[in-house]
């Protein structure tokens, strides 16, 4: 089968497309053909380590100090069960599914397996495998911040970075869980954000949300661009700073801010679990949740795919298509 490899961590042109062997399903997986996946900012800060202050040698040791220890990145997948193991009944050959292969990977590949309990869902039939293959990595991180920080229905929510992967699901699933949504972003993407539910929208390029006096129950940062020591003045008593991007720096003080206030900080990876796919499934058949895309690129495309998201620029989600969508 084809597949995208990278054996040193670099810039986009350290990707290959070439042959691999083909998975076979073990007793309890699946094979998933694929049919569309995804280039996330993941996919970017693994490829390249570029990640957060503090944390560069600790993604070493998890991702392969000298070399990937993952050749084939990608999180996110759409497509049809080739076939299954002896153990499997939960989903047949036929089924149109979507998954998240969270740091495992590997999805940037024709063919995936995954545990046939894990985070595998039945795609929802209003969806296309475009859409339905970006429905996983926005819509759990921003479910497991808003559940690991009490997100309470009236809650006023501010999402920084709100037209990203995660910021547009952050915008989308705070509206739906009856909070009041303000979402920061920069000018071009002010309708867009706007359109996604959120009451009101800052510009970063023309104002600074510190200095406008408003305070919420919630700040979620996905851009890392406010952290605690910028945004604690406008946290109200009992806030919460959902640090979806931080730094090691950021992380460390989480304690102290605890001993010290009423506030709190709420970091470290987010956790893709099977019932929050199927609880995605389920809103997005519904109408009431649904992925923003970006740009779509063939398979033979992912290099620009790439490039494109190392500008840091991309609304919601790139798409990776490597069958006739449906």
């Amino acid at each position: 089968m084809r597949a995208v490899v990278y054996k040193r961590y670099g810039p986009p042109e350290v990707l290959q497309l070439t042959e691999v062997e083909k998975p076979t399903p073990k007793n309890n997986e699946v094979l998933i053909k694929t049919h569309a996946t995804t280039v996330t900012s993941a996919d970017w800060r693994v490829r390249s380590l570029n990640v957060p202050v503090g944390f560069g040698f600790i993604s070493r040791l998890f991702f392969g100090v000298a070399r990937p220890r993952q050749p084939i990145l990608g999180t996110e997948i759409a497509g049809e069960i080739e076939s299954v193991g002896k153990d499997v009944s939960q989903f047949k050959a036929g089924d149109r599914v979507f998954a998240l292969s969270d740091t495992s990977m590997g999805c940037h590949a024709e063919y995936k397996c995954m545990p046939a309990d894990g985070a595998v869902a039945l795609k929802p039939p209003n969806l296309t495998y475009d859409e339905a293959a970006a429905l996983s990595f926005g819509g759990t991180t921003a479910l497991d911040f808003f559940r690991r920080g009490k997100l309470r229905s009236g809650e006023s929510v501010l999402v920084n970075g709100a037209s990203g992967a995660v910021g547009t699901a952050a915008v989308q699933l705070a509206r739906y869980f009856g909070a009041d949504v303000t979402g920061l972003c920069s000018s071009a993407n002010v309708e867009l954000v706007r359109s996604l539910g959120a009451s009101q929208v800052i510009d970063y390029t023309k104002e600074d949300f510190t200095q406008k006096g408003e305070s919420y129950d919630i700040i979620v940062d996905t851009a890392g661009t406010a952290p605690y020591s910028r945004c604690k003045a406008s946290l109200k008593k009992g806030g919460r700073l959902l640090l979806v991007l931080g730094g090691l720096p950021d992380m460390l003080q989480i304690p102290w801010v605890s001993m010290t206030s009423s506030k709190q900080v709420i970091a470290g990876p987010a956790a893709g679990r099977p019932e929050d796919l199927r609880f995605l499934a389920g809103l997005a058949e519904a109408g009431a949740f649904k992925p923003v895309i970006d740009r779509r690129y063939r398979f033979e495309q992912i290099v620009e795919a790439h490039r494109y998201v190392d500008t840091g620029r991309k609304k919601g989600n790139v798409i990776i298509t490597l069958e006739r969508d449906d």
